[in-house]
């Protein structure tokens, strides 16, 4: 274990990375949210699922929900309330799979959220020298790296107890 500031091993949870970067990542989730549902009335997790659909035209729900990190169940719901509003519909697809495709009024949505959070990148891109921007995409690559191996191991003693 690594020394920290005043020689103690172990540090308050206020001054863990792993912490710092998920209230970091949560604000940002935050205002994005806020801001998805006073200019566009959609949820944080509908505007993932409509960038995604736009993304891969050919997703199925299961499909879906792996890329959103969210279980079937989950998915489902933010689905089929997306099919509600007639944003989202569900095509048939091979054998019994059905797959997901932005309707008309989905693909207008889809470009205001993505002009909207193209902005919001740009404005923390700013707030960064070309230097910084440079070492954080390179320590956010190691340690998204290093976080899916650590989670691996977890998952192999998992299966090993």
């Amino acid at each position: 274990m690594q020394k920290r500031e005043g020689g103690s091993d172990l540090v308050p949870i206020s001054e863990l990375l792993s912490y710092r970067l998920s209230r970091t990542s949560s604000a940002l989730s935050r205002s994005a949210a806020l801001r998805y549902r006073r200019e566009f009335d959609v949820s944080l997790g509908e505007w993932r699922t409509i960038a995604l659909i736009a993304a891969d035209p050919t997703l199925t729900l299961n499909r879906l929900a792996r890329r959103a990190g969210l279980d079937k169940a989950q998915m489902s719901r933010v689905v089929r309330g997306l099919v509600e509003r007639d944003l989202v519909r569900r095509t048939e697809g091979s054998g019994r799979t059905r797959q997901l495709a932005l309707t008309e009024a989905g693909v207008v949505l889809y470009r205001g959220l993505i002009a909207a959070a193209n902005e919001r990148d740009a404005a923390f891109a700013a707030a960064l020298s070309p230097e910084e921007s440079g070492a954080l995409e390179r320590a956010l690559e190691k340690l998204a790296n290093l976080a899916l191996t650590m989670e691996h191991q977890e998952r192999d003693r998992l299966d090993d107890a």
